[in-house]
């Protein structure tokens, strides 16, 4: 279960697994993921074949399934992580966390709890954080603190952009221990998305965030490839790679990267399926 002391961590709402990725390149074991929709489910399969990826709702599951359908087993979870949708906030004399349609929340709690997980990373939309949202996500905290957890209180709205990664996303992530457990702490910024108009970082220890550009300039142009409007993957020859991207491609090693290796073609642009789109959607888009 513990092969190479890799601490085990469990996916909540996995979706394609794009939280599954990110924890299994920090170094942890997603030896679990549940996701309802069977097309996620299946994705989420196929990119990580040691994972079990449970096709269920969080509503109908507890710990001893996600533990004996797994090979968890009785094995300590050491975090558990996942966005919640919650579609229904706070109003004025109603708990926010009592909306039907912020249950899916309350079985995040509930299973967090029941697994005896020692850290969770609960990540949403930044809009949870403004207004009279802030009393939902107040609810939420109350409820770990009710269940033997404690809550980084400075809770934080971390962009990708300034991680190294090229696009402005702004989610919040909640991070919070089993008592008796030492608080996890924010990452540190690393890179800063360059001023408009200065040319260059204000912050000289900061790295450039890298363009869309450098993430994809060595891709082949899909539209040379008629191939491509009857399927979505053609071989062909990719350009040099940048800094950015070549890690992505496999060419260099990440020594920062500790996911598993995963065997794939290098020659190959795959999910490149062409649309015919009209002239008047290609004036819109210029």
């Amino acid at each position: 279960m513990r092969q190479k002391c890799r601490p085990v961590g469990v996916d909540l709402f996995a979706g394609a697994g794009g939280m599954s990725l990110g924890f299994e390149q920090a170094g942890f074991d997603v030896a679990a993921a549940v996701e309802y929709d069977p097309i996620h489910g299946a994705i989420h399969e196929f990119n990580f074949p040691a994972c079990t990826t449970i096709c269920r709702s969080v509503a109908d599951i507890d710990a001893r399934y996600i533990r004996g359908n797994s090979r968890i087993g009785d094995a300590p979870v050491d975090v558990v992580f996942g966005g919640a949708p919650c579609q229904g906030f706070s109003m004025i004399g109603k708990r926010a966390i009592d909306d039907p349609r912020n249950s899916l929340v309350n079985h995040f709690v509930r299973l967090v709890v029941d697994l005896r997980a020692n850290y969770f990373v609960f990540e949403n939309v930044r809009g949870l954080t403004i207004g009279e949202h802030k009393n939902f996500l107040r609810e939420i905290i109350e409820e770990f603190n009710a269940n033997g957890y404690r809550v980084v209180e400075e809770y934080r709205v971390l962009n990708a952009a300034h991680f190294g990664v090229p696009q402005n996303r702004q989610r919040l992530f909640l991070l919070g221990a089993r008592k008796g457990r030492p608080l996890p702490k924010y990452p540190v910024e690393t890179h800063e998305p360059e001023s408009k108009g200065k040319g260059r970082s204000s912050n000289l220890f900061l790295r450039k965030t890298p363009t869309v550009l450098d993430a994809l300039r060595d891709l082949p142009e899909a539209d040379d490839f008629e191939e491509l409007l009857e399927r979505d993957w053609v071989r062909s020859r990719f350009k040099a790679a940048s800094t950015y991207a070549a890690p992505l491609r496999g060419s260099v090693e990440d020594k920062a990267d500790f996911s598993v290796p995963r065997s794939f073609d290098s020659g190959v642009l795959t999910s490149s399926m062409r649309t015919v789109h009209t002239e008047l959607s290609k004036k819109t888009v210029r």
